[in-house]
């Protein structure tokens, strides 16, 4: 059985996700703003929720049709076999979105949607009641232009949620971005990467699970691992093939540096529980001591508006960062932040720039090569 699937990521990582699902083996790969669209079998379901570092999630596009009104909206949703896909007892909340479409309020667009899958469902498994008491299914609708997809979610949780990170620093990049500038990074599994603004230790760590190729789904759980549309010897053998494809025998080496000795000590917790620990070491150290090596690939995140609340302490950091970078070359720096000034603040010119959003803050990494 052949599914469509959708994979949101953030603006601006779709060539680095896009990549991502063609290794797997995926099918119809179809790139849009935000979104990866492809196909694939039970096992590319599985395979994609371990393997993706850049999406957000995965999701069975079950419908895709138009709607401007509400009978037309519950008809169409009315119309997916729900019976075959959810059992009498699933739990199904129903989350969405509506954009520049005739059908705008999304809590009234919810409970159409709800009540369309409550009846196939009583129809399909000849009940009257739904206790909602079972297993998890999350369903949900995005309407665009009057263009109406329903999607059932595979993942669960975010897949930026990758079991290592318990904890975190004030305002920390998502696991999901990480990797990506890990990728815009060209870490290669005999990089040697540093941090001077490390934090929790997301971008190190990022960058020894795909050095390593450590599939990043591999410490924790998804949502279909109890649905009959993926049975569970599926999402075993991907589970064994991922760790077949760990390279341990990769030369890589990751540093990171914090003024905060909590950080210092929560970074080296999370890369033990994400199995880089030990590639990955962690230091109390003010960038001003900042001295790369000339083979290091700087990848940093540096402190800025909501985690510094100080954006005249922000530029100075930055303008430090600079000095230190002007005196010690290295083989490539990639840093992201929402500072629109920090070429000036650090002191020379990008020699590219990449827009990207965390969460729903516009960012740009800046590529000194």
């Amino acid at each position: 059985m052949k599914f469509n699937l959708i994979a949101p990521c953030y603006f601006g990582t779709e060539s680095t996700a896009a990549f991502e699902v063609r290794r797997l083996g995926a099918e119809d790969v179809k790139v849009t703003d935000g979104r990866i669209a492809f196909s694939g079998g039970p096992e590319m379901i599985a395979a994609a929720n371990l393997n993706l570092r850049c999406a957000e999630r995965v999701l069975v596009l079950l419908k895709t049709y138009t709607a401007t009104t509400f009978d037309e909206l519950f008809d169409g949703v009315s119309s997916i076999p729900w019976e075959e896909i959810l059992p009498a007892d699933a739990q199904f909340p129903v989350k969405g979105s509506s954009l520049s479409s005739t059908l705008s309020s999304v809590p009234a667009c919810q409970s159409i949607v709800k009540k369309a899958v409550v009846e196939r469902l009583k129809r399909g498994h000849k009940v009257l009641m739904l206790p909602e008491t079972g297993a998890l299914y999350k369903i949900r609708f995005s309407i665009r232009k009057n263009v109406v997809e329903i999607m059932l979610d595979t993942s669960g949780d975010g897949l930026h949620k990758r079991g290592y990170r318990r904890n975190a620093t004030g305002a920390p990049i998502k696991e999901t971005l990480a990797a990506a500038i890990a990728d815009l990074g060209r870490v290669r599994r005999d990089s040697v990467v540093a941090d001077p603004f490390c934090g929790s230790g997301t971008m190190v760590i990022e960058a020894a699970q795909k050095a390593l190729n450590i599939a990043p789904g591999l410490r924790r759980r998804f949502a279909a691992e109890h649905y009959t549309i993926c049975p569970p010897q599926i999402w075993a053998q991907q589970r064994e093939k991922a760790l077949s494809e760990i390279r341990m025998d990769a030369a890589f080496e990751g540093f990171g540096y914090d003024l905060d000795p909590n950080a210092v000590a929560l970074a080296t917790h999370n890369a033990k529980l994400a199995g880089v620990g030990e590639r990955c070491r962690f230091a109390q150290a003010d960038v001003k001591d900042f001295a790369p090596e000339s083979n290091m690939i700087v990848l940093t995140n540096p402190p800025y508006g909501e985690r510094l609340g100080d954006l005249d302490t922000a530029a100075k950091l930055a303008g430090i960062l600079g000095q230190r970078l002007e005196e010690h070359p290295v083989q490539g720096a990639y840093i992201i932040t929402a500072d629109a000034d920090l070429e000036r603040h650090l002191g020379k010119k990008a020699s590219r720039r990449r827009k990207l959003y965390n969460g729903m803050i516009p960012c740009q990494v800046y590529m000194y090569y």
